[in-house]
């Protein structure tokens, strides 16, 4: 297996495994957090744009440290959400 192929299978398995147990449905979980960010910044935020800040987050900290393994997971799986959860808007 490739080590993209790896990267993308963590993420996987973390977004259908321990994530999804610990957070719950992604949606509900992402549209929680997309009702605080939206009174914080005065405007309306969707769920799948929290998504693509956290993604947007893991890339900046790769920035300083381009090999940290959970930065490139984790950074799969918020665009991958990202993905269904704009799909489903």
């Amino acid at each position: 297996m490739t080590i993209r192929a790896d990267i993308l299978q963590e993420a996987s398995d973390l977004i259908h495994g321990d994530r999804l147990k610990t957070y719950g449905d992604p949606a509900t979980n992402f549209s929680r957090i997309a009702v605080g960010w939206s009174a914080i910044f005065g405007q309306r935020i969707e769920p799948h744009q929290v998504c693509l800040a956290m993604a947007w987050l893991k890339i900046a900290r790769l920035t300083q440290d381009a090999t940290a393994r959970d930065g490139t997971v984790d950074g799969a799986a918020y665009l991958a959400l990202a993905g269904e959860l704009a799909a489903k808007s």
